[in-house]
């Protein structure tokens, strides 16, 4: 196997009315017929010496000697590869994920781990070679929680390789460092009275739609997988049995055990309801509380379409159908609700999740509470 050294590579000019940078490294590459690993050169164009400068053209080359130098070291093929499982895995054991879920690790594996991790055998997914892939992704700008979805998909195809009989061990997660957490964007999300200027503003179903995931928070995907039968007006409360997936346009069970419940439907949402079925509902085959002219539930798209029209008519800013589950539980939060409450009504599985994500609201109870601690050293 070809020794793992640092390269530097070279950079030089090129041509004589057209000059132009060019840099030359090498590479190791696994030869496709006898799965041995060879050494190639590599020469690249970077650009004419006109319009970039020496300084830049380094840039340029460092780009390509980092993905030498981090990327492991193929390894000759002496075993199954991660590239092949992966296709055996999603034959045998994709069918049975969500089409959501699948999607997902198909991305992860397409886009980052399969051109980085692919040619490697399943022996050789090390920590070493494991860390070198993460460093690798940092660099490229992916942030921590990015980098952590990604690691999930590969270990969980590894383990799966273990329970198949493909490597005796795999590599322990604990043992990886990932890069620190940059700093976190907060969500965009309407405020209340917003809320109420879309709804007044917009047509019937999307009006009625915007009240419901206003005022209980759930998932688009589970408002738009809604039937007349969810509705229980004499208990008040709204059942969370589906969601509509957005590609396939199929329901499956909502994203997690705790996502399946009985959420309280507020008197004001109750009367919306009632009204709406009595003079705006679409009756359909399947009974969806909101279809289109063929009888479909509508497609996440056209809703998200129809409200940014009407943003833009209200001069708000951009925003997608999450803001408004993110609304209900800032406006939960800062109405003074315990954190537990609105873990149940977020249907999140601990209520750590509702703390991180929605750590940036201030209720009341804080608000009281600091005020009494700054009279209490301030005085006034």
């Amino acid at each position: 196997m070809p020794r793992r050294r640092y390269q530097r590579g070279r950079l030089f000019t090129q041509g004589k009315n057209r000059r132009q940078w060019v840099a030359v490294f090498r590479e190791d590459r696994i030869d496709p017929v006898s799965g041995t690993v060879r050494r190639v050169r590599r020469s690249v164009r970077l650009g004419l010496v006109k319009r970039i400068s020496k300084g830049e053209a380094l840039a340029e080359l460092q780009k390509y000697l980092d993905a030498v130098n981090l990327v492991p070291v193929p390894i000759p093929k002496a075993g199954r590869t991660l590239k092949s499982f992966a296709e055996e895995w999603e034959a045998n054991i994709g069918i049975t994920l969500k089409p959501s879920t699948l999607r997902a690790i198909k991305s992860h594996l397409r886009t980052h781990v399969l051109p980085h991790m692919g040619d490697l055998t399943l022996t050789a997914c090390t920590v070493r070679n494991v860390q070198t892939f993460i460093t690798s992704l940092a660099l490229a700008g992916l942030s921590r929680k990015s980098i952590e979805n990604i690691i999930t998909t590969l270990h969980s195809l590894l383990i799966t390789a273990k329970k198949w009989g493909y490597v005796p061990v795999v590599f322990e997660r604990s043992a990886l460092s990932l890069p620190r957490e940059g700093e976190r964007r907060e969500a965009r999300f309407f405020d209340a009275e917003q809320v109420r200027r879309i709804i007044a503003a917009s047509p019937e179903p999307f009006a009625t739609m915007y009240a419901v995931l206003a005022c209980t928070g759930i998932r688009a995907g589970e408002c738009l997988g809604l039937k007349v039968s969810d509705l229980d007006f004499d208990k008040a409360v709204i059942k969370i049995r589906r969601t509509l997936d957005h590609y396939t346009r199929l329901t499956h069970a909502p994203k997690s055990k705790s996502s399946t419940a009985d959420l309280p439907m507020p008197t004001a949402l109750k009367e919306r309801l009632r009204a709406y079925l009595a003079h705006n509902w679409r009756a359909n085959p399947e009974s969806w509380l909101f279809c289109n002219s063929l009888g479909n539930p509508y497609a996440r798209d056209k809703v998200v379409y129809k409200l940014q029209t009407t943003l833009r008519k209200l001069g708000i800013e951009k925003a997608g159908l999450h803001a408004f589950r993110h609304m209900a539980a800032s406006e939960l939060l800062e109405g003074g609700a315990a954190p537990n409450v609105v873990q149940r009504q977020m249907r999140h599985s601990d209520s750590r999740i509702t703390l991180q994500t929605y750590a940036h609201v201030i209720g009341d109870a804080q608000r009281k509470a600091v005020d009494s601690l700054a009279q209490s050293v301030l005085g006034g």
